[in-house]
């Protein structure tokens, strides 16, 4: 099963609902995130935010908590295109993760980038 993150994990808007853990989503979070064959696409991240001001360090704890609950091995990069246009381009999202996993080793990020998907959807 595949869970988007901005549906299922952090669908509210950061400008307005500063924390992290509210009740419901870290309920959701640890509920979800401990079923071995659910993997969770990162996706949504700026689509969530304000759109005209968003920033970097804004998503950083919000991914956090995604990259704990679910690891490298259980998530794969979704770009929430076209809606992602709302709040900017396809390659500002794509830099939003590639940003997050800079210091991550080669095969995590073939991992999160590409092979997760690729052996979730028989590719």
């Amino acid at each position: 099963m595949v869970i988007d993150a901005h549906h299922h994990l952090w669908n509210y808007h950061y400008e307005k609902h500063q924390w992290i853990d509210d009740t419901m989503t870290s309920i959701r979070r640890d509920f979800i995130s401990q079923f071995p064959n659910v993997i969770c696409k990162v996706s949504g991240m700026i689509t969530e935010a304000d759109h005209r001001d968003w920033t970097y360090e804004q998503l950083v704890p919000y991914l956090d908590i995604v990259f704990e609950s679910f690891g490298v091995n259980r998530l794969m990069f979704g770009s929430d295109w076209p809606v992602c246009l709302l709040a900017g381009q396809y390659n500002q999202v794509l830099s939003v993760l590639e940003r997050y996993i800079s210091e991550f080793s080669q095969k995590e990020k073939d991992l999160i980038l590409r092979e997760n998907a690729t052996n979730f959807y028989n590719l």
